[in-house]
């Protein structure tokens, strides 16, 4: 009966979101279909470039993008978007240019991250520690059904139990049809409705734009400011520009986004591929400058994680407002799902020795059930800020697999020795950083793991090749 009543009182929104919810369910029993026929079907999907460029953008624009992150904006003003928006795109655009192509290229049958990073160097052990760091890519998952369920209860008026079941369920239940195939396929739908609402989103409060440096700055002249040096996060150079771009080249690097680039079935169509995912992407983060336009707006009273959700019921009409509900769902669970296929599918492959791809399919289907478990857990009593739980989380990740990964593709003399320790290096550093209290912005401290990182593994090349010209290249390679 109380659903019945809510959908009642918002019928248009329910409708909308149940229409959207019915066509990924019905992907997702296709996306079986075709996996069928595939005994990597759950790892990788076999698809054209069109769909793979789409899902590559859609699984790296989640609900961050679109509700969390403009938070940030909200809160630290122009240096915030400066960072997220600019120096992150720039880095993520050159990262997809210059390392997703080249890594699909050199797969060599790899359907994982791990697996791969294993075969590049020669070493099973470089393969399980690959797969157990990339675990943490659950603290995103945690802040996306985060993001999600504020994005429920707000507007179908669910509880923040409904909420929290109804997303967990509903998309690990997909990933558990469907796999790799419902994943592109949906992806087809969700990036197509995110980037007509990320316009709608931008266009909304451009009338508005003439006014906002004064309304900024009558609120406190820092957030105007390039370098806001009144915000902990957001207060140098170093940690608006140089963060913002290194860490988005390396967000290039996660398994999710890599896996994606197996997607394209013909390899001479990666650049066309490579080329619509940077578009949209670019088209996706435009709706950062809603933390801009919700300023101006007089957004007051609501904390930073639901400071979006504020200004959308503001700013849009019932329909507007619907076709924008199902754009973030869409948002969230596109990067949700993405994920999710790539930690089920390490850990069916890369942590549980598998007799066979039909063994490691059914590994990974057992695994995602535990993984949801965990997520629920953790998100139905989630931390104080979503958005830096779920960027510590995954810069460990990148932290990790940045320098391998870009080494890996472009240096073919980079040893196991050197990926070893830039592997340890980077997010021991990032989280002794951000622990210790000396850098409150993760990227910065991610951004300082990567680069001691790479100063080991040059260290590593120089000293292999000072051995080498010394006649004991067999033992280097033996290393």
């Amino acid at each position: 009966m109380r659903y019945l009543d809510l959908f009642a009182a918002r019928p248009v929104i329910w409708t909308m979101v149940l229409a959207y919810l019915v066509v990924i369910a019905a992907l997702a029993v296709l996306g079986r279909r075709r996996a069928k026929a595939d005994a990597n079907g759950h790892a990788v999907g076999k698809v054209g470039w069109t769909i793979g460029g789409m899902t590559m953008a859609a699984s790296h624009a989640s609900i961050a993008t679109f509700v969390i992150n403009p938070g940030f904006v909200y809160v630290h003003g122009v240096s915030a978007l400066l960072h997220l928006g600019v120096a992150a795109g720039l880095g993520m655009a050159l990262g997809q240019a210059v390392v997703c192509g080249r890594f699909r290229n050199a797969a060599n049958g790899a359907v994982t991250l791990p697996q791969w990073i294993g075969q590049r160097y020669g070493s099973h052990g470089l393969r399980v520690l690959f797969a157990a760091i990339n675990l943490l890519s659950l603290c995103f998952v945690v802040l996306i059904v985060g993001g999600l369920s504020i994005v429920v209860q707000s507007t179908l008026g669910l509880s923040n139990l409904e909420a929290l079941i109804a997303v967990t369920v509903f998309v690990f239940g997909c990933i558990f049809v469907g796999g790799a195939y419902g994943n592109a396929y949906a992806s087809i739908v969700q990036a197509s409705i995110m980037a007509i609402v990320a316009l709608m989103i931008f266009g909304s409060g451009l009338g508005s734009l003439g006014g906002a440096g004064d309304a900024l700055r009558a609120a406190d002249p820092n957030l105007v400011a390039p370098v806001n040096h009144a915000s902990p996060l957001f207060g140098s150079f170093f940690s608006v520009y140089v963060s913002g771009f290194i860490i988005g080249f390396a967000l290039m690097c996660q398994p999710h986004i890599m896996a994606t680039a197996l997607y394209i079935k013909n390899p001479r169509h990666v650049r066309r591929a490579l080329t619509l995912a940077i578009i949209l992407g670019v088209v996706f983060s435009s709706v950062l400058v809603a933390g801009i336009y919700a300023r101006v707006a007089g957004i007051e009273g609501v904390g930073q994680d639901r400071v979006m959700s504020a200004y959308l019921a503001q700013t849009f009409g019932p329909y507007a407002l619907a076709l924008v509900t199902v754009a973030l769902l869409a948002a969230g669970m596109s990067t949700m799902s993405a994920i999710l296929v790539a930690l089920s599918s390490i850990a069916g492959n890369d942590l549980i020795p598998s007799r066979s791809p039909a063994h490691a399919r059914r590994n990974a289907r057992v695994i995602l059930v535990g993984l949801g478990v965990i997520v629920f857990a953790i998100a139905l009593h989630p931390p104080h800020l979503l958005g830096i739980f779920g960027q510590l989380g995954v810069y460990g990740v990148v932290s990790a697999a940045a320098v391998p990964v870009v080494l890996g593709v472009l240096a073919p003399s980079f040893g196991k020795a050197g990926a070893a320790a830039a592997a340890l290096t980077g997010p021991t550093v990032h989280f002794t950083l951000y622990f210790a209290g000396v850098m409150a912005n993760p990227a910065e401290s991610a951004t300082v793991g990567i680069l001691v990182s790479t100063a080991v593994a040059a260290l590593s090349l120089v000293a292999a090749r000072v051995t080498a010209g010394a006649g004991l290249a067999p033992i280097v390679r033996d290393v």
